[in-house]
C-alpha cells in the first residue's frame, strides 16, 4: 500500500527538512546561516488559495497584493462570487483579461479540493495542470504552500533559478530542466529546499539590488 505524501504542517517540519538538507548539501548550511530559520508559508487551500496564486502569476508582489486586496474587498474569492461577477466584474477588480478568463474557468471546474489530499504529488500536478490557466508553476506552488506537500518544487521560478546560480556557483542561470534535475538530490524535502532558495534570493536582492 502506497504511503501518504509527507506534509509540512508546522515550523518543526520545516526545521526537520532544513536539517536534512544541510546534512546532505553543505551549501544549504551556508544559505541558512544568512537567512535564519525558514518560514512555514502555508496558505489556505481550496478555490481561494488557487485563485490567489493565479492572481500572482507573472506580476510583481506589489501588483499581486493590490489586485488581491481589491478582489477581497469586492468579495470575489469564491466560485459563486466569481461566476456572478463575470468578466466585467473581474476586470473592474483588477484582473487582466486572460486572468479573468482563468478565474471563470476555475470557478466552473468543480475541483474536489479535499480529494486532492488523497492523491500523490504527480497526480495532484496532473489534475491541476489540466485546467486552463494552471500551468506547472501554479500547480507546484499550490501543492507546496496550500497543500503543504514536502517534496514539490517549481523549477521554472526565476527567483529559485537566480538563487541556485549564486549559491551553487553556476556559470549561468539554470534552465527549468537543469534545476529540476539538481533538485532530485533534495528529495524528499524539495519544498524546504525551495523555501531556502526563496529566502536566499531575498538576501541576494537586498545585497545586489536585484529586481
Amino acid at each position: 500500500m502506497r504511503s501518504a505524501p509527507r506534509r509540512i504542517e508546522t515550523d518543526a517540519d520545516v526545521a526537520e527538512g532544513a536539517a536534512w538538507l544541510c546534512a546532505r548539501e553543505p551549501r544549504f548550511t551556508s544559505a541558512l546561516r544568512q537567512t535564519g530559520p525558514l518560514p512555514l508559508r502555508l496558505r489556505p487551500d481550496g478555490f481561494a488559495g488557487l485563485l490567489d496564486i493565479i492572481i500572482s502569476q507573472q506580476v510583481s508582489v506589489a501588483s499581486a497584493n493590490a489586485i488581491r486586496e481589491r478582489m477581497q474587498a469586492a468579495g470575489l474569492m469564491s466560485e459563486d462570487a466569481v461566476r456572478g461577477a463575470g468578466d466585467a466584474g473581474l476586470r473592474a477588480a483588477g484582473l487582466s483579461r486572460p486572468k479573468a478568463r482563468y478565474a471563470l474557468i476555475l470557478a466552473d471546474e468543480d475541483i474536489d479540493y479535499a480529494g486532492l489530499h488523497g492523491l500523490d504529488d504527480a497526480d495532484v500536478f496532473d489534475r491541476l495542470t489540466q485546467i486552463t490557466g494552471v500551468g506547472p508553476w501554479t500547480a507546484q506552488i499550490y501543492g507546496m504552500f496550500c497543500m503543504g506537500r514536502a517534496d514539490m518544487f517549481p523549477p521554472g521560478d526565476l527567483a529559485l533559478q537566480v538563487a541556485a546560480q549564486s549559491l551553487f556557483g553556476l556559470p549561468e542561470r539554470p534552465k527549468p530542466e537543469a534545476l529540476a534535475e539538481m533538485a532530485q538530490d533534495w528529495t524528499p524535502w524539495r519544498s524546504v529546499a525551495a523555501r531556502a532558495l526563496f529566502a536566499y534570493y531575498r538576501i541576494l536582492k537586498n545585497r545586489e539590488g536585484l529586481g
